[in-house]
């Protein structure tokens, strides 16, 4: 079981609070005694995820309403799949759906991308890492829906990795400039340096960091940087970025690199189809 997100209360609280704002004034109109019975369809084959969201919506705007869930997350499901039901007051299910449905087709779509792509390079040893291009106030809930499609995560932040990308390294006058300063200022964290070019690889690799980042090297260039690594006993891991889509992501694995970031399995995501479907119980 994956930990869930510390702050996903606090997401599903501005996700409410952002819909919601001084009421629904729309579900007033249904009677406050009116019950109802709903499920939730997939309507497309997908990795789902998002259920702990759902959960904690409708716990929050009404505990009696039963929800029965039918998958997991990290579950692939076919199309036509039958999600979730719930049962309860229809006020409530009706304030919640949308809110509901907008994290399981985000979360799911996340999911669901990133598992196209550890199926795509299943076999090579490479691992599929995320990135910090994410949807501004989901970043811990993307970068678990990463982690349910089989991915890895990259660094959470700014603040648990080093990563000294080209304008560090200008700042800081060269790269072994730049790994040095991250030495001395952040001692207990792993530092990963971009490079640009087999001459930039060099120089990194002289400089000692954990982790090098081979940006929008050609697939020649990358078995290349693979060889000279493996000759120097694996000083560092590599990682494969930049221009990555699924109809490349096999061959940059198979040249031997450890690692490959990509950006769109968080930023460039197509929700989910679903759709919830309503039966309003018969009132006296």
């Amino acid at each position: 079981m994956l930990e869930l997100p510390d702050d996903l209360g606090a997401q599903v609280e501005a996700a409410l609070r952002e819909d919601i704002g001084s009421g629904d004034v729309t579900a007033a109109l249904v009677p406050a005694d009116q019950r109802v019975r709903g499920r939730v369809i997939c309507r497309e084959a997908a990795v789902l995820c998002g259920t702990a969201w759902v959960d904690e919506i409708f716990r929050r705007l009404d505990a009696s309403i039963r929800i029965t869930w039918h998958v997991r997350d990290g579950d692939r499901v076919a199309p036509d799949t039958r999600v979730f039901e719930i049962e309860g007051p229809a006020r409530p299910i009706l304030t919640g759906e949308r809110t509901a449905l907008n994290f399981l087709q985000t979360l799911s779509a996340t999911a669901t991308a990133a598992r196209r792509f550890v199926d795509a390079v299943a076999g090579t040893g490479c691992t599929i890492l995320d990135t910090r291009k994410t949807l501004p106030g989901l970043r811990s809930a993307q970068k678990y829906a990463v982690r349910c499609g089989g991915a890895q995560n990259h660094r959470r932040g700014l603040y648990d990795l080093v990563l000294i990308k080209e304008n560090h390294i200008a700042a800081a006058g060269s790269i072994e400039a730049a790994i040095r300063a991250a030495r001395s200022s952040a001692p207990s964290l792993e530092v990963e340096v971009e490079v640009e070019s087999l001459a930039e690889l060099e120089e990194a690799l002289a400089a000692g960091p954990d982790i090098v980042m081979l940006d929008d090297f050609s697939l020649e260039d990358m078995r290349t940087a693979v060889r000279i690594n493996r000759e120097r006993g694996r000083p560092v891991r590599l990682e494969a970025s930049g221009n990555v889509s699924l109809e490349t992501v096999r061959a940059i694995a198979e040249t031997g690199v450890d690692y490959i970031s990509v950006g769109g399995i968080t930023k460039n995501v197509r929700a989910i189809d679903l759709s919830m479907r309503l039966d309003f119980a018969p009132r006296p």
